[in-house]
């Protein structure tokens, strides 16, 4: 690499907007370190590295934390996966709400010229406003009580922007991860199994504020429903917290995914000595 392809603090700092004290910050604080530095100490950014930075402030306008990007970039998670994820659902629910307003309107029609709406148009309208929910919430519902919904709703609002990271992006990349040692047949008492249900823990931990009772709640929701969902026709598997990209597919996959981690769990709880290396 020649000297033309690397910035000086002071340049690199004009061209992006940002201030000498904010670059040196991010380097102190290993969000954005200079990949060389001149013989008199000087920081040096190459090309990979205004790379970096790009990413962190197309992170940074999405709202997420520095702490939150940091996780995101050094997990290797591609932040144009994490737009496109979030514009995909925009586009759903969109879909979705049009698909609604034309029932709607129909009802406004019927109701206006003094018909009676039959029961297909009702049935039609009833139809279109459950699409409008995520199937992940009604499964929730099903399995958590209002007290524990409202702690949920709290939690998650509290975490911010760094939520939607989190959930469809982290989360997932967990159970893609662990799904790919359970089909390689690692011992789920193995360190590296034991580290993501850790992870996995400690964001569950995030959302239900450390109540055993919604984390069981919603450990149930997505083993018995959402992630039969994730496994079925048309699921996309590189969306959401359930690991629909199971290696072998279908329910029995995810089942058998979920019993690996419970049995992590369960190594974990009684602190038995894992196999297998810190790799």
């Amino acid at each position: 690499m020649t000297d033309a392809t690397t910035w000086k603090v002071g340049r690199l700092a004009e061209a992006s907007g940002l201030t000498v004290r904010t670059l040196h910050h991010w380097d102190t604080i290993g969000l954005l370190s200079p990949s060389r530095r001149t013989p008199g100490g000087h920081r040096e950014y190459t090309e990979d590295d205004t790379a970096r930075l790009y990413q962190v402030l197309a992170l940074r306008g999405l709202g997420l934390d520095l702490e939150t990007i940091a996780v995101c970039l050094d997990s290797g998670v591609d932040p144009l996966r994490l737009v496109r994820d979030h514009l995909a659902e925009v586009e759903e629910s969109l879909t979705a709400l049009e698909a609604l307003r034309g029932r709607l309107r129909r009802l406004e029609e019927s109701l206006s010229a003094g018909t009676a709406p039959g029961t297909p148009d009702l049935l039609a309208a009833l139809e279109a406003i459950g699409r409008t929910g995520p199937s992940a919430d009604q499964a929730l519902r099903r399995h958590l009580d209002a007290d524990q919904l409202q702690v949920l709703a709290a939690r998650g609002t509290a975490l911010g922007p760094a939520a939607h990271y989190l959930l469809r992006v982290e989360w997932p990349e967990l159970y893609r991860r662990a799904e790919r040692l359970r089909t390689a047949g690692v011992p789920a008492a193995d360190r590296r199994v034991r580290r993501l249900v850790a992870r996995m823990d400690e964001l569950g931990a995030l959302f239900s504020g450390g109540d055993a009772g919604v984390s069981a709640g919603v450990r149930e929701a997505w083993r018995t429903e959402v992630g039969a969902e994730a496994t079925g026709p048309g699921s996309d598997p590189g969306r959401g917290p359930e690991p629909g990209a199971a290696a072998d597919g279908g329910l029995n996959a995810w089942a058998a995914l979920a019993d690996y981690l419970d049995a992590a769990r369960g190594v974990r709880a009684i602190g038995t000595r894992p196999t297998g290396d810190d790799s």
